[in-house]
């Protein structure tokens, strides 16, 4: 696994720990949370769940990315339709063009 697949990983693994955290663990249980999961259609998050989880990625990066920015980009469609993976590729390609 090269270096990028690894931090793919590891960023996956974090979010997948603050969804659980956002929508409880017993929730989580239930779910299927892959990379592939949609926060409205295969999470069930609903907007405010969708916010907390936006602050958490927010505190977790600072200002290391623009995810308000990127999200401001989008049109409800898109952000709608958003999986982890999207998330996982935008901090990734966001954190790796800084160096």
């Amino acid at each position: 696994m090269d270096s990028v697949e690894k931090q793919k990983e590891k960023i996956y693994e974090l979010l997948k720990q603050f969804i659980t955290e956002i929508i409880g663990e017993d929730i989580a249980k239930e779910l299927d949370i892959t990379p592939d999961s949609i926060f409205t259609k295969d999470l069930e998050m609903d907007s405010i769940e969708i916010v907390s989880f936006a602050e958490k990625v927010k505190a977790e990066y600072g200002n290391g990315i623009d995810f308000n920015g990127w999200l401001s980009e989008m049109g409800m469609d898109k952000i709608i339709s958003l999986s982890i993976k999207d998330i996982v590729n935008f901090i990734v390609d966001a954190t790796n063009s800084d160096k």
